[in-house]
C-alpha cells in the first residue's frame, strides 16, 4: 500500500469497482469484511439489495453499482464489504476490493462540483499514482425520499 503524505492530510479507503477506482472518508469506515449472504429486505428502495446482521446490527446494502450506473453482478466470495457510517446509520456498500487507506493532502483533491457537478454523491477529485479516483459522499448515497422508504421497510422488517 502507498502513502501520499503531504500537509493537511485527508485519509480515504480506495476501493474498485470493475476498473474505476473510487474512495471513501476514512472518517466514515468502520470495518471491511468479506462477502457473506445478505438478506432481501421487501419494500427497501432500489437501490438497496438487502439487509446484512452485523453482530446484532440489521445493516442496509447499499447497490453503489446501481448509483453509479455500473452493471451489476452476484456477489462473489472475493467481493468484500465496507461498513461505513452516514449521519444517518451504518450501511454496507459491496465492492469488488479494497486498496488500502490513502493520505492525500488538500492541493490534491479537487471539489467535485467543479468538475462533476451532476454527481451529487461525489465530494472530490484525486490522482493517486497514474488512477483518477471519484471520492464520495456518503451521506448522499440516499436521498431523503429513499431514506423515509428505508426507515419504514426497516421498521416493517423488525417487527
Amino acid at each position: 500500500m502507498n502513502n501520499l503524505k503531504n500537509i493537511d492530510n485527508h485519509n480515504v479507503v480506495l476501493f474498485s469497482l470493475d476498473e474505476p477506482r473510487y474512495a471513501l472518508h476514512l472518517s466514515a469506515v468502520e470495518k471491511v469484511v468479506h462477502a457473506v449472504e445478505i438478506t432481501p429486505l421487501p419494500k427497501a428502495p432500489k437501490i438497496i439489495m438487502g439487509i446484512l446482521n452485523f453482530h446484532g446490527d440489521i445493516i442496509p446494502v447499499v447497490d453503489i453499482r446501481k448509483l453509479f450506473h455500473l452493471t451489476s453482478h452476484e456477489i462473489t466470495l472475493e467481493d468484500q464489504f465496507i461498513i461505513a457510517r452516514t449521519s444517518n446509520r451504518p450501511v454496507v456498500l459491496v465492492v469488488d476490493s479494497v486498496d488500502g487507506v490513502y493520505e492525500l493532502g488538500q492541493g490534491q483533491v479537487i471539489d467535485a462540483g467543479n468538475v462533476f457537478p451532476y454527481a451529487d454523491y461525489i465530494s472530490g477529485v484525486a490522482k493517486i499514482e497514474t488512477d483518477i479516483v471519484l471520492i464520495n459522499d456518503l451521506d448522499k448515497f440516499l436521498s431523503v425520499n429513499e431514506e423515509r422508504i428505508l426507515d419504514e421497510a426497516l421498521s416493517g422488517e423488525i417487527e
